[in-house]
C-alpha cells in the first residue's frame, strides 16, 4: 500500500505477500488488509474483490483456505478471527493502478505532507500522469503525488 504507514499498512502488506499467490489462482483480487483489536481480541479482516463482484461462497472459501494459510505463516499473532469481504462502495484504493483502473469516479484520499494547509481531498479522478494522481476537484485540476498519499476510498454517494 503507501509508504510510511501505521502497522495496519505494514501487517496488511506481510498479508498481502502471504495470501496473493492462492487470490491469483482463485482469479480473486487481494485489495486489503487490517488488523483490528478490541477488548483483547484480535480480527484480521481482508477485503477481495472479483470481476462480476464477490459472493458469499467466495469468502466463505476464500475463509477455509485463507485461515489455513495465515495460520501456518503468522504463529506469532495468536488467536484471532478471521474475516472476509468485499470492499465495498467505499473500496480502499491501495495501488497505484486502481487510480487507472477507477478513472471518473469520486475519490476522498488524505495526504501525509499539505498543500496550502490542506491534507484532505475529495474530487473524481482524472487518471495518472507518472506518479502523480490527477484530480478534478470542483473544476479544477490537482495533481498529488501518490507516494505521499496516506488513505484513499472511492468515495460513493446514495444510490451510486
Amino acid at each position: 500500500m503507501f509508504k510510511g504507514k501505521s502497522e495496519t499498512c505494514s501487517f496488511g502488506e506481510t498479508v498481502r505477500k502471504i495470501v496473493e499467490p492462492l487470490c491469483e489462482t482463485e482469479q480473486i483480487e487481494f485489495v486489503h488488509a487490517e488488523r483490528l483489536s478490541d477488548r483483547g481480541k484480535t480480527t484480521i479482516r481482508i477485503y477481495i474483490d472479483k470481476q462480476g463482484g464477490v459472493t458469499i461462497d467466495d469468502c466463505v472459501s476464500m475463509n477455509r483456505q485463507l485461515g489455513d494459510i495465515l495460520d501456518v505463516n503468522l504463529e506469532d499473532i495468536g488467536h484471532y478471527n478471521l474475516e472476509i469481504s468485499s470492499p465495498g462502495p467505499n473500496r480502499p484504493l491501495t495501488k497505484i493502478s486502481d487510480f487507472e483502473r477507477f478513472k471518473g469516479k469520486k475519490v476522498s484520499l488524505e495526504i501525509t505532507e499539505s498543500i496550502n494547509g490542506r491534507k484532505k481531498f475529495k474530487g473524481l479522478i482524472e487518471g495518472i500522469d507518472d506518479r502523480n494522481i490527477i484530480l478534478n476537484i470542483d473544476q479544477q485540476i490537482v495533481k498529488l503525488e501518490y507516494d505521499k498519499i496516506s488513505k484513499a476510498k472511492l468515495s460513493a454517494t446514495h444510490g451510486e
